[in-house]
């Protein structure tokens, strides 16, 4: 059991270090080719975050654990909020300045509805994928034209031009992407066969197991990254990244196994986890989208609060 434990901690490590090393070649042969920056930000440096989620979710559905699948979704979108954002905010009170970013927030909250509206029947249907698939293709064209209606004075788009590499040649760009998609997919095979193999161990089902411990280690990057913006003082970037990646993860990452395999999935999918994801989701849109546009220290400890108490929840009833 301990090597397999080790096995899935260097496998999430992993799994975090290649998808930056994808978004860095990705992102640096995109610039080179000419692609505005605005393109590059709200598009491969937006979604690079979810990569993990992207990939873990596609090999959960490919070897049968939808449920694993669309717990990574759930508890990534819950650990986001409550857990990343909770500590970010305790570090430094975060200030909400992007007209973009506002514009996101109604978004996630429509987006997590219309997450509820697929769960209700306890099934992820083919069409229901595919569905999703249009929404996140739709959603990439909104987030682009509030882009260029905010012009070059958004400090979310500042922000994100600021991470774009720059000085890269095509050729170690080309290289970055191969070992990054090849250790990714790698990692992410490891990290669900170890995972899985935990989970029958201690009498986890695979939804719990998606919920905590591959959502909270698939939700590393986004730690990173909205701990290294606030410290930089990039409070829309650190925000943005979470709400970025809340839509990401619905439209694009749950639809995946919709697509590959569409089956039925657990009910406390619905009826227990969904509502908590709605609940926080509502704080956050409430705490950023206040007249004071800031999340304070104390609004962060009420989320990392939440957070604590919903994985105490989850493990006095582990094998739900």
């Amino acid at each position: 059991m301990l090597e397999t434990i080790a096995i899935l901690i260097v496998s999430l490590c992993l799994l975090i270090w290649s998808a930056d090393r994808l978004v860095y070649g990705s992102a640096a042969l995109a610039k080179n080719a000419g692609i505005p920056p605005l393109v590059i930000g709200m598009t491969i440096l937006a979604m690079g975050s979810s990569a993990p989620e992207m990939v873990v979710s596609i090999q959960a559905a490919l070897t049968g654990k939808t449920d694993t699948a669309v717990g990574n979704v759930i508890g990534s979108n819950i650990a986001n909020i409550a857990l990343i954002l909770g500590c970010t905010s305790l570090i430094k009170p975060l200030s909400i300045g992007s007209s973009i970013l506002r514009r996101e927030l109604p978004l996630m909250l429509l987006v997590t509805l219309i997450c509820g509206g697929i769960l209700w029947d306890n099934y992820l249907s083919l069409y229901e994928g595919v569905s999703l698939a249009v929404l996140f293709v739709l959603f990439l064209l909104a987030m682009m034209k509030f882009g260029k209606e905010a012009g070059t004075k958004d400090p979310l788009l500042n922000e994100q031009e600021a991470e774009i590499p720059s000085g890269v040649a095509n050729l170690p760009a080309i290289i970055w992407i191969i070992v990054g998609l090849t250790l990714l997919i790698f990692s992410a095979d490891q990290v669900v066969e170890s995972a899985v193999t935990i989970a029958k161990a201690f009498g986890m089902s695979d939804l719990v197991i998606g919920l905590t411990i591959v959502a909270i280690g698939t939700s590393l990057p986004e730690l990173a990254a909205s701990v290294a913006g606030v410290l930089k003082g990039e409070d829309d970037l650190a925000v943005g990244n979470i709400v970025g990646s809340n839509i990401f993860n619905i439209l694009a990452v749950m639809g995946i196994p919709a697509i590959i395999a569409p089956s039925a999935i657990n009910p406390l999918a619905m009826s227990r986890d969904f509502y908590v994801m709605l609940a926080l989701s509502i704080l956050l849109f409430l705490f950023a989208a206040g007249k004071a546009r800031t999340i304070n220290r104390f609004e962060g400890a009420a989320l990392l609060a939440c957070f604590v108490g919903y994985l105490a929840y989850l493990f006095t009833h582990i094998a739900a």
